[in-house]
């Protein structure tokens, strides 16, 4: 949960766009809200913070963040929703010192029972994960970059499971430059928990594009949240089932996304005119992250095929 600010920005939401009860205030500030973080000094420091913003009951023991590693188990509660932004990474083993001063590889592999695939990507676990989590009906909102869209492998056959067991309404492709790491490309996925059944449960996947034509910087030109007005506007959360087409706003039916090439839902359709400007082009820093981006991910998938050769 890093520090917090999905967790606060979910708390004002609730607080300012809802009457609440004094029983109802209570549960806000002590019941409704949990985290989990890996690292011990951030979960500290994502304490503090929500313990300023008024959440968390008396004592220590109220405060709703777990220090442990959110991919080794399911933890055995469920949730109505859950938003993250998973650490974007693809290593896929670490280096650590043993005992006797010797260097070990460990694998980031993730075992699970109750995942559709194995695989050291911690984007597509952490995927995975998230759709464990939820209750029955549950909705979730997970940000992506855009090889959990396109991978094959593992990628493909958790994309297809998810289609089928879920309803994978919507997509949101954000513009570069909203994090941190230049170039960064990344998604928010929306879907909702369904019982099991036969039939796949999704039955359009609506993708909003804010990435093509659109440039972000964090200090010049940051994204706002009118910039986002228009998403919301489209994304109809009242009625879903009323959507409406629009020049940034498609939607693509189920049978159209699994007849895909490994189900890649990367899908874009506007002109980016870019491409055709030079004088247009993104910064030459941004262009590198990109083009490493990629490289780095073709080599995750060599390394895997290496590994599972026993190399």
């Amino acid at each position: 949960c890093g520090t917090g600010g999905f967790l606060l920005a979910a708390h004002d939401y609730i607080a300012r766009n809802y009457q609440l009860d004094v029983e109802q205030k209570r549960r806000l500030k002590d019941g409704t809200l949990f985290g989990v973080e890996l690292v011990d000094a951030v979960a500290r420091l994502c304490c503090m913070n929500l313990l300023l913003h008024g959440i968390a009951g008396d004592g220590a023991e109220s405060v709703p963040i777990k220090v442990r590693d959110s991919l080794a188990e399911h933890g055995g509660v469920f949730y109505d929703v859950v938003l993250t932004n998973p650490p974007f990474g693809r290593k896929s083993s670490v280096t650590i010192v043993n005992g006797e001063g010797k260097a070990e590889k460990e694998s980031l592999v993730v075992h699970r029972d109750d995942f559709w695939a194995t695989t050291s990507n911690k984007q597509l676990n952490f995927l995975q994960h998230v759709y464990t989590l939820l209750k029955e009906d549950g909705r979730a909102a997970v940000v992506v970059p855009d090889n959990v869209l396109f991978e094959g492998g593992a990628g493909e056959t958790i994309r297809r499971k998810l289609l089928q067991a879920a309803d994978v309404h919507t997509l949101l492709r954000l513009p570069t430059g909203v994090f941190y790491a230049q170039g960064v490309k990344a998604n928010v996925l929306f879907f909702d928990r369904r019982p099991a059944a036969e039939k796949p449960w999704t039955d359009k996947l609506w993708i909003y594009d804010l990435r093509t034509n659109k440039h972000f910087t964090l200090k010049k030109h940051p994204l706002t949240r009118a910039d986002l007005d228009d998403f919301v506007t489209c994304f109809n959360p009242d009625n879903r089932h009323e959507r409406t087409e629009s020049e940034r706003f498609k939607s693509f039916p189920y049978d159209e996304l699994v007849t895909r090439d490994k189900a890649n839902l990367d899908i874009f359709w506007l002109r980016d005119e870019s491409l055709e400007d030079a004088a247009n082009l993104p910064e030459p820093g941004v262009i590198a992250a990109e083009i490493v981006e990629d490289l780095q991910a073709a080599l995750e998938q060599f390394t895997a095929i290496e590994e599972d050769l026993g190399g």
